[in-house]
C-alpha cells in the first residue's frame, strides 16, 4: 500500500477503533493482564502482550489459560480480566495525542462511528469521560450477530451505520487484529501508534506514530475541513 491512497483521497466517513487508537487504554490492558496473572499465581508467557493486542476480551481470557496450562480457568479469567481493565479506565481516561482533535475537526464535517471488540458500556464510558462521545454517530462492538475483529462485521456495520460504501471510508487502527477486520470490510486503513512488528502493518495504507503527525494534521485541514456537514 502506498500514502497516496490516503493523503490524496477524501474519506465520506471515518470509524474508528477505541483502544490504542482514541483512548491510550493498551496500558490498562497490560496491566490488567499482568493483575490477572498475579491473581492466579501465574506467570506471563514470553511474548504475551503483543499476541494479545487487539484481541477480543473474551479471547484474550482464553488465551490467558491456554498459554499457561490452566484452560479450566477461562472463564474466572476473563472475568477477572473485564473487572480489572474497567476499573482501571475508570480511574484514569487518557486519549492518544492527536485523537481529540482529529475527531472534533471531522465531527463537523463527516460522519463518524467507533467499531471496536470491548464491550458497549466500556466503550461509551470511557469516550464519555473524554468528552468525545457525542462526536460519534454511532457506536459498534462485537457480540450477537456481529463478530469480533479480525472479522470483518464491526467495520462493515459501522460504514452501513454511517451511510457510505465500506471503500469510501477511512477506519483508524492501532493493531494489525484492527487492520484485517477494516481491510476484509473493503475501508481504507490509517494506522497510528507504535508499527507492530512482522508484516502486518503493511496492510494499511499509511502509518503514522500519532495522530498528531504533522502530515496527518495538514491532510485533515485540507482534506477533511472543506467536507460538506453531514446532514442529519
Amino acid at each position: 500500500m502506498t500514502s497516496h491512497r490516503i493523503l490524496d483521497w477524501s474519506p465520506a466517513a471515518i470509524v474508528f477503533d477505541c483502544d490504542g487508537t482514541l483512548m491510550d487504554s493498551e496500558i490498562h490492558w497490560q496491566d490488567a493482564r499482568n493483575r490477572v496473572f498475579r491473581e492466579f499465581g501465574l506467570k506471563p508467557p514470553a511474548g504475551f502482550a503483543e499476541r494479545a493486542k487487539g484481541v477480543h476480551y473474551t479471547e484474550c481470557g482464553s488465551l490467558m489459560a491456554e498459554e499457561t496450562g490452566k484452560p479450566d480457568l477461562t472463564a474466572d479469567m476473563t472475568d477477572s480480566l473485564l473487572r480489572h481493565f474497567t476499573a482501571l479506565v475508570a480511574a484514569n481516561p487518557v486519549t492518544m495525542p492527536g485523537a481529540a482533535a482529529l475527531v472534533r475537526l471531522a465531527a463537523h464535517h463527516l460522519p463518524l462511528a467507533v467499531a471496536s471488540n470491548c464491550p458497549l458500556d466500556m466503550v461509551k464510558s470511557s469516550l464519555d469521560r473524554a468528552g468525545l462521545l457525542g462526536h460519534f454517530g454511532h457506536i459498534v462492538v462485537a457480540g450477537g450477530t456481529l463478530r469480533p475483529k479480525p472479522h470483518p462485521d464491526v467495520y462493515a456495520a459501522a460504514a452501513d451505520l454511517c451511510g457510505v460504501r465500506p471503500q469510501d471510508a477511512l477506519a483508524v487502527e492501532d493493531s494489525v487484529t484492527g487492520i484485517d477486520s477494516a481491510r476484509s470490510a473493503g475501508l481504507r486503513v490509517l494506522g497510528t501508534g507504535p508499527r507492530p512488528a512482522g508484516r502486518g502493518a503493511d496492510r494499511a495504507d499509511l502509518w503514522v506514530r500519532a495522530l498528531n503527525d504533522p502530515e496527518l494534521v495538514a491532510w485533515a485541514n485540507a482534506r477533511i475541513a472543506k467536507a460538506e456537514p453531514p446532514r442529519e
